[in-house]
């Protein structure tokens, strides 16, 4: 079974808008782009996904991700995240993939060990599995078998929303609850938290 990773990079310029209060722009800038180099560096070390694609309107994330092994799909029209998803779905599924991991990258503690724990919930059969964070609001990880199985609904409230799909099309559900899934970095709170993690695990 070919396994494609799908990940989904703002603007370097634009992201993390909602951290313009702790950090600065040249700051929230480097931070997006050591997001991307992390999860495309974490992913090489899942065997079990063939491939990387990266989707983005960015040149300059598009170029990285190039320069480090992926596949890229450029953006167009007006940004919106479902619909670039489901963009480069269909790219993946053209190419081959009977499944797709979408991957946001921005879970700075998430581990290859977790990636591996959560595609092998769904072991070989037609699944849905869903990593919500940790305020089980949104989805931090959806992994689609097959490809087009369910639409995709990310955004405020999308862990109910990709529940309900599921349940909709018949669809099995799995859902995994493990640490480097549910932190993500959106608000300044969560920005303190991972902070204090930080300094709790390099004290240990």
């Amino acid at each position: 079974m070919s396994i494609w990773a799908i990940v989904p990079a703002k603007p370097f310029r634009e992201a993390k808008s909602r951290l313009a209060s702790a950090l600065t722009p040249s700051e929230r800038e480097t931070l997006s782009r050591t997001f991307l180099i992390d999860t495309l560096e974490i992913l090489k070390q899942v065997h079990e996904i063939q491939r990387t694609l990266v989707v983005s309107r960015d040149p300059a994330a598009l170029r990285l991700a190039r320069e480090r092994g992926a596949f890229t799909v450029a953006e167009s029209g007006a940004p919106e995240l479902n619909t670039a998803l489901a963009r480069a779905t269909d790219v993946a599924a053209h190419f081959g993939a009977h499944a797709v991991l979408i991957l946001p990258s921005d879970l700075p503690m998430l581990q290859p060990v977790e990636v591996r724990a959560l595609i092998a919930l769904c072991g070989e059969r037609e699944c849905v599995a869903i990593a919500p964070d940790w305020r089980r609001q949104g989805t931090n990880a959806l992994f689609v078998r097959p490809p087009r199985r369910v639409p995709f609904a990310f955004g405020p409230g999308s862990f109910d929303r990709h529940m309900a799909l599921a349940r909709d099309k018949s669809v099995p559900v799995e859902i995994c609850d493990l640490p480097g899934f549910g932190m993500d970095i959106d608000l300044p709170e969560d920005l303190e938290m991972f902070r204090a993690k930080l300094h709790d695990w390099r004290g240990a």
